[in-house]
């Protein structure tokens, strides 16, 4: 996983990526967004040859959460050769990122 701030990252992790791209919003104080953590991990270790893992603190990189309309936290956005392909909001359990992956 690795957790990015600047949007040249983003351009380059993730949209630019030929990869699925699996971007995590988050924020530390957030409750579900901790919830979320061992969920995200846990589909990065079975996934690893297949989907990248991007983590992004809304605190840190509140442009990039607005240039995607993150209204709340946890947000999870799937991507696929820079377009977005699915999003989840909220917390919910690993089989329903399982489900929007496995779709891509």
């Amino acid at each position: 996983m690795t957790q990015i701030t600047k949007y040249e990252e983003f351009q380059t992790e993730v949209l630019d990526s030929k990869e699925i791209v699996l971007v995590d919003f988050f924020a530390t104080w957030c409750g579900p967004c901790q919830m979320l953590t061992p969920v995200i991990e846990s589909i990065a270790l079975e996934f690893k040859d297949k989907v990248k893992i991007i983590k992004i603190d809304v605190d840190q990189s509140q442009d990039i959460a607005t240039k995607y309309n993150v209204a709340s936290i946890p947000t999870v956005i799937l991507f696929k050769e820079g377009k977005i392909i699915d999003t989840i909001i909220g917390f919910r359990q690993k089989e329903d990122f399982i489900n929007a992956i496995n779709k891509a």
